[in-house]
């Protein structure tokens, strides 16, 4: 533990609750893509099923049954509870356009060819392209509520931590996970263009807008 892993998990905590006060306080999920929420969900049920089978400490296994709860609950408010302000028109992101290759790579490219290292290695992959089907809902829709971008830099942030949490563990403790790293690289590029916006508009008052897609 050191306190960019720590700050990295408060960042990722931050915006998954953001998001749920958001659905909750204005009991709509408008703007939110379920098919990002499905595969976040996915990604925390692929790697913590270790929870079964091996205990690290009270922080780790509190944190990973949080993630959990908060992931299926997300899940549930968009397409059961408030299914009925669910943009599903928007939200129209091929996910085999990521499932397929990712369960592919995580196959090819993983640790140990064994059912929870492989399934560790797929959330992985997965972590890293699952903000996808948000970003196009956005870049579809041309705009995004200013609470939903709060939810965008703090999952962006929680990223951007994990790579400071990488290079301090390499420098102090010489562990390298290439994986992780590159992975972890991948996903924190997606959110560089949102970044900027974030700072120059958000930040500023401004509602986040895109160019509209031709």
């Amino acid at each position: 533990m050191n306190i960019f892993r720590i700050l990295g998990d408060v960042s990722h905590l931050l915006a998954i609750i953001i998001l749920l006060l958001k659905i909750l306080k204005s009991k709509s999920c408008a703007g939110i893509s379920g098919k990002s929420q499905i595969l976040f969900a996915l990604v925390f049920t692929t790697r913590y099923l270790d929870l079964f089978t091996n205990f690290i400490s009270v922080y780790n296994t509190v944190m990973k049954v949080i993630f959990l709860i908060c992931a299926y609950v997300t899940v549930y408010m968009i397409y059961v509870k408030f299914r009925k302000t669910f943009d599903s028109e928007n939200d129209s992101f091929r996910l085999e356009f990521l499932l397929v290759p990712v369960t592919g790579l995580s196959f090819l490219e993983n640790h140990s060819f064994t059912p929870l290292e492989i399934l560790w290695t797929f959330s992985i992959y997965l972590e890293s392209v699952a903000i996808l089907p948000q970003l196009f809902m956005i870049s579809k829709t041309g705009e995004a509520e200013t609470i939903t971008t709060h939810y965008l830099f703090f999952l962006g942030l929680y990223r951007a931590l994990y790579i400071a949490n990488w290079v301090w563990r390499y420098h102090t403790e010489n562990f390298y996970d290439q994986i992780a790293v590159v992975s972890g690289v991948v996903q924190t590029i997606f959110y560089c263009d949102f970044f900027y916006l974030y700072v120059t508009k958000v930040l500023k008052g401004k509602k986040l807008s895109l160019p509209m897609p031709v």
